[in-house]
């Protein structure tokens, strides 16, 4: 059985008892009277006043009558440590929350006692760091210095790390909405395939974080009905079935890393969903496309690891959601400073948009046009505040 050695911890805040848990009855308390500010025609003044009794009543109601909404008032702020980086996708693809992650660009893999991830996947990325150094700056060693090339050869080694590796995050959300997490841990867990490598690992990792967030006092079994039957949204089915569309709204499908898609579910206005691959592929890094041999070694040592589910794995994924919120992507990922799978992957979905609607003469054929010029600075209702002058990644060439 895996260990992963989750810890986590709340933040300080109004809620916080001194031995560092939840105060869940002062929490149930303050939105049993927020709820009676529908029906009292004086205000919050009044109900926090009102007698316990009443509160209490409203409380058992609101809780037994899926009214849960009211518990959408307090927000928890958690530390999450050494938490898996898919548990965190998992949260993360959860449009209710706020996360500050540790950056993989900017954190060197260090393989510690005890530690999920491997000899082989240590051996591989810091060989693959070293590779990656050489290639960016005989490439680009004009451009960026020794610093920032670090960071990118770092970035791209970790494709070869398993997605199981510890991270580290601040995860704020609400009240309700923990409780829900909870009682979707425990329909993965009914419903999962445990004698899959992935599922199993999963699995373990969900009940280290179920059991942290019961000792510390946020669970509620009446936040935890799970009436709707709502499963966590990062897993689909069937997705090369769904129809590719492109007009008011859109929804497409496309191949990417699972590195990729972390950084595209941070996009909590679209939706998306993955699906691993009946046969495995592996995301190959442009920098090095171009050199079969290295290709080909680093193919040879994707396989490696493949049994370790590793970052740089090809995974189906499904996107949906509106055209203005593409748009909004489009500004955030169409830069020299984003991650270049998914800067390659958004310019490719902005043609294919723009290709559609131009074919059926769609009145925003004319708005995506000026969005087809190339970086974020190109828009014209995109200001630029820290320019780059590099042209590769301004015409969106880059190799790195």
């Amino acid at each position: 059985m895996e260990k992963y050695g989750i810890k986590v911890d709340i933040l300080p805040n109004y809620f916080l008892k001194s031995d560092g848990t939840f105060n869940k009855e002062e929490a149930l308390n303050l939105c049993g009277k927020i709820a009676g500010v529908c029906y009292d025609k004086e205000g919050f003044d009044h109900v926090k006043n009102e007698p316990v009794e009443k509160t209490k009543r409203r409380i058992d109601l609101t809780l037994n009558n899926g009214h849960h909404s009211v518990y959408d008032h307090i927000m928890i702020n958690f530390n999450l440590q050494n938490v898996p980086k898919i548990l965190a996708m998992v949260l993360n693809n959860e449009n209710q929350y706020t996360t500050s992650e540790k950056s993989a660009r900017y954190t060197q893999v260090v393989r510690e006692e005890g530690s999920v991830i491997t000899k082989t996947e240590e051996v591989l990325y810091n060989k693959w760091v070293n590779v990656f150094k050489i290639s960016i700056a005989n490439k680009y060693g004009k451009v960026y210095d020794e610093r920032k090339i670090v960071k990118l050869a770092q970035e791209n080694a970790r494709y070869l790390v398993t997605v199981f590796m510890p991270t580290q995050m601040i995860y704020s959300t609400t009240f309700r909405q923990i409780n829900y997490i909870a009682s979707w841990i425990q329909e993965y867990i009914r419903n999962c395939n445990i004698y899959e490598d992935f599922d199993r690992k999963l699995v373990y990792a969900m009940l280290e974080f179920f059991d942290e967030l019961k000792r510390l006092n946020v669970l509620d079994k009446g936040l935890m009905k799970n009436e709707k039957n709502r499963n966590f949204s990062l897993f689909g089915h069937d997705l090369e079935k769904r129809e590719i569309y492109y007009g008011d709204t859109y929804s497409t499908l496309y191949k990417a890393s699972l590195a990729e898609l972390a950084q595209a579910q941070r996009h909590r206005t679209l939706d998306y969903q993955m699906q691993f691959l009946a046969k495995k592929e592996y995301f190959i890094p442009p920098i090095i496309e171009d050199n079969e041999s290295l290709v080909q070694e680093w193919l040879y040592d994707m396989h490696q690891v493949e049994h370790f589910t590793p970052q740089g794995e090809l995974v189906l994924i499904n996107e949906m959601g509106k055209y203005e919120d593409f748009i909004l992507k489009c500004k955030e990922r169409l830069c020299t400073a984003a991650q270049l799978e998914i800067m390659e992957q958004t310019s490719k979905t902005l043609q294919e948009y723009k290709k559609a609607l131009e074919a059926k003469n769609h009145y925003l054929a004319k708005d995506i046009e000026k969005y087809s010029h190339g970086a974020r600075c190109t828009f014209p209702d995109f200001t630029c505040t820290s320019k780059c002058n590099f042209k590769e990644g301004i015409n969106l060439t880059r190799k790195i």
